[in-house]
């Protein structure tokens, strides 16, 4: 769920752009976690993007692109949640900013706090695939 559903994404600067709206995330509370570079690192490798340029992108400007399909959205925000929880530390400023993108992003925000809420719940910080797509699904209805 994480990336492995890359071959939709049309080409590189889509995947960058999803790295780079990740990093700005990361260091949205002023730092970034040891835990948090990994995890990116992680993300990286399943988007097929090598361990340089995505050190490079800690020093480029944000190039943030449009989602098109609603599940990259939705899988780009579990992302960024995720991400939010790597460090084990759930700062106020991740928590209004993950809200924040995901109303940018199109997302309906009951949904948001929903899938939020059942992550903070979780032992692992983490919700099945099944659930995060159910929760936004529901919205449809």
């Amino acid at each position: 769920m994480l990336a492995k559903n890359t071959n939709s994404m049309s080409n590189y600067e889509e995947k960058i752009s999803l790295l780079s709206d990740m990093i700005a995330f990361a260091i949205v509370d002023g730092e970034l976690h040891e835990r948090e570079y990994m995890f990116l690192s992680l993300i990286a490798v399943e988007l097929g993007i090598d361990k340089q340029k995505l050190n490079k992108l800690f020093h480029e400007e944000n190039r943030s692109e449009v989602i098109k399909s609603e599940f990259e959205r939705i899988q780009q925000f579990y992302r960024l949640a995720l991400l939010m929880h790597c460090d084990g530390v759930l700062h106020e400023r991740e928590q209004i900013k993950i809200h924040e993108i995901g109303i940018n992003m199109g997302l309906n925000p009951h949904a948001i706090k929903r899938v939020l809420k059942a992550m903070e719940k979780s032992p692992t910080k983490m919700v099945s695939p099944e659930f995060l797509l159910e929760v936004f699904q529901e919205q449809h209805n």
